[in-house]
């Protein structure tokens, strides 16, 4: 029988490829850690006539080197082959790379050669077409063991809640902004067109008292991390053009709503995750004052200022390096090392929000931060917090060999990021839930699983929405067409009921995947209530309060009160390996286990079907409550969530 992760070349050919850590089988790995020691095995049909096999390997943007693998073993059906490689002598003059390889497959008459689009599939081609990814990631790497059981809960402060406490109602509003009053039926600012320029200066009223207030409400969902929007001083409702990072917007309630959130937050075991947006800044800020609202100095205004040289001028003051040209966010350079000490030296940001109290960062445009930059973060907030911060990064590709701007990054090898926003999952759960196509999730979850350091994988911020994205219910439910409205039609379009009623059926299955998948699922707040909207600031609407307790809400947040439920309790969760039983047309079936705790969690878009399982064992559905032996039939367009059941349970 093959294990249960397997590098699998044609099937029909009966060519498998496995791996060995001593006498652990580690086929499902393909990161180790520096000084591993990797015996391959690829057992080869005798039918194929192969006479020898040779691994080719290279090191990122090194010459290839043949390594001919021996004969380990014959019967009358299999030709086995192995060989091993020492992670040590790989990486000589470092702890740390990344590799490419593949097998040849030589013949009497011709060589074959491994073709694979992820670290397990694969199939048999007469010329060199892809190679399989190998890491080596540094000895000491590690991520924070206390993050990845439970739930994470994203909240945009403005949009989350209005508050009803004395101080939450106390926020002095400033004099260049507006209140819109209408929270349950207002609608966001919104520009004319795509990119059409936009103040942003608008505001509901919601603030880090609101969301204090709403503490057990969380921990209903099993909420054991917020990650919140930016909160540092700036111009705008979103704060994304950040203007002064040592001081908490007073909009949400300054410095003393802030402690008082990480106070409360902790009483109820939730830690605070910033959001930091260390690429670029505002214009609107105390560094570059490009409005002078911080005095004479900053960057644009005085030719000396210390902060002149965090910015890239072509052509002082006007020609500046902005993100994505966007002339309101001068992009900081990082190059220049008073500009990084600022964030990542000794009494810097990254320390001094550690020591207050929050437990990591989320990186904006992680992409954009140089490896220099990184780098000095993590050392910084693993000092700070004796190494139990978590750092995740935006990074909407696979990012074990992510290459950004012409260079390729190192996230994973050891001194930069703990996890990544996990969008490519994000992608496949959608396209699952919308096409039915379960090889697209198999391959995506198999692809990151073999992709990631197994530390890093469990670790991953598994979202299916978040304030850059339309929501989840609006993509599930709308129409093809939908989104070549113009944004005045937009802001008002809603769902049908039919549409909507289809849509929470598909939600039901997304988030059962997002949350029994390796890593921790990042809920966007309202998605557990239905909240709609299509792309930015239409995805950013007030939450909707008034309206949770009743109706199609309430029964949506009931559903994830119940997953937040199953993760809390089922220590398979917290770190339990995954593999895959079975995927075939629109289903798809996978495992999570550590020690006595299996769970199977099985997954329909098609029509209902009879799954068998293994004999002799009784299942619960942790969701319904039904009972299963032998096998069950999953219906049309739902999920189960399994766990192994005795009458004592």
């Amino acid at each position: 029988m093959l294990p249960k992760f397997f590098q699998k070349i044609d099937s029909s050919s009966e060519i498998h490829i496995r791996k060995f850590r001593g006498s652990e089988d580690v086929s499902d790995l393909g990161a180790f850690r520096y000084g591993d020691k990797i015996n391959f095995e690829v057992a080869i049909s005798r039918r194929l006539g192969a006479i020898g096999v040779v691994m080719r390997i290279c090191r990122d943007g090194g010459a290839d080197e043949d390594i001919t693998l021996g004969l380990l073993d014959s019967d009358n059906v299999n030709d086995i082959y192995t060989c091993t490689l020492d992670t040590e002598k790989m990486c000589a003059g470092g702890e740390s790379g990344l590799f490419y390889y593949e097998f040849l497959i030589m013949r009497g008459f011709d060589t074959l050669f491994t073709v694979t689009h992820n670290n397990f599939d694969a199939h048999m081609a007469s010329r060199s077409e892809g190679r399989y990814r190998l890491i080596v990631f540094e000895r000491d790497f590690d991520t924070p063991k206390s993050f990845g059981r439970g739930v994470m809960y994203q909240i945009f402060p403005d949009r989350f809640f209005k508050g009803e406490s004395e101080k939450a109602r106390a926020i002095r509003v400033r004099e260049d902004v507006s209140i819109n009053p209408d929270w349950e039926n207002g609608v966001p600012q919104f520009a004319e067109y795509p990119g059409a320029p936009l103040k942003n200066d608008m505001f509901f009223g919601g603030s880090l008292w609101s969301v204090a207030e709403k503490l057990d409400y969380l921990k209903s969902l099993g909420v054991t991390y917020i990650y919140l929007c930016p909160i540092f001083k700036a111009y705008s409702n979103h704060k994304y053009d950040t203007g002064d990072y040592s001081k908490i917007d007073e909009m949400f309630g300054g410095e003393e709503a802030f402690d008082n959130l990480i106070a409360k937050a902790k009483e109820r075991g939730i830690g605070i995750i910033l959001d930091g947006v260390f690429n670029h800044t505002g214009d609107d800020s105390v560094y570059f004052n490009r409005y002078k609202k911080y005095g004479d100095g900053g960057a644009y205004n005085d030719y000396n200022s210390e902060y002149r040289d965090w910015y890239c001028f072509r052509s002082y003051p006007d020609d500046f390096d902005s993100w994505w040209g966007i002339k309101i966010l001068p992009k900081l350079n990082h190059r220049n090392e008073s500009c990084r000490r600022f964030f990542t030296g000794e009494g810097g940001i990254i320390e001094k929000y550690i020591k207050r109290g929050i437990a990591g960062w989320r990186l904006d445009v992680a992409d954009e931060l140089s490896d220099e930059f990184l780098d000095e973060l993590r050392e910084s907030a693993k000092k700070a917090s004796d190494g139990d911060a978590v750092i995740i990064g935006e990074v909407w590709e696979n990012a074990a060999d992510k290459v950004a701007y012409g260079k390729r990054r190192r996230y994973f090898l050891g001194k930069q990021l703990d996890s990544v926003m996990n969008y490519p999952v994000k992608n496949a759960i959608l396209g699952f839930c919308l096409y039915g196509d379960a090889e697209l999730l198999y391959d995506t979850l198999t692809e990151i699983y073999s992709s990631y350091p197994r530390c890093v994988c469990h670790k991953l911020m598994n979202l299916i929405g978040t304030h850059d994205t339309q929501r989840v219910l609006t993509v599930l439910g709308k129409n093809e067409y939908d989104d070549n409205n113009p944004n005045y039609v937009l802001a008002r379009k809603r769902l049908d009921a039919e549409q909507r009623e289809r849509a929470m059926s598909l939600l039901k299955i997304a988030a059962a995947i997002q949350f029994t998948v390796y890593g921790i699922p990042s809920v966007y707040y309202g998605d557990e209530v239905c909240l709609e909207g299509y792309g930015d600031p239409f995805c950013r609407m007030p939450f909707p309060w008034h309206e949770i307790d009743t109706g199609y809400r309430a029964d949506m947040l009931e559903y994830y009160q119940a997953l937040g439920r199953i993760r809390e309790r089922e220590d398979a969760f917290d770190g339990g390996s995954f593999y895959v039983v079975e995927h075939e047309e629109s289903h798809i079936v996978y495992a999570r286990e550590k020690k006595d705790s299996r769970i199977i969690v099985a997954a329909n878009r098609g029509q209902a079907r009879e799954i068998v399982i293994p004999h002799g064992i009784t299942y619960k559905n942790l969701i319904s409550g039904e009972v299963f032996k032998d096998s069950f039939v999953l219906g049309e367009n739902c999920a189960v969530i399994l766990k192994a059941y005795t009458e004592e349970a």
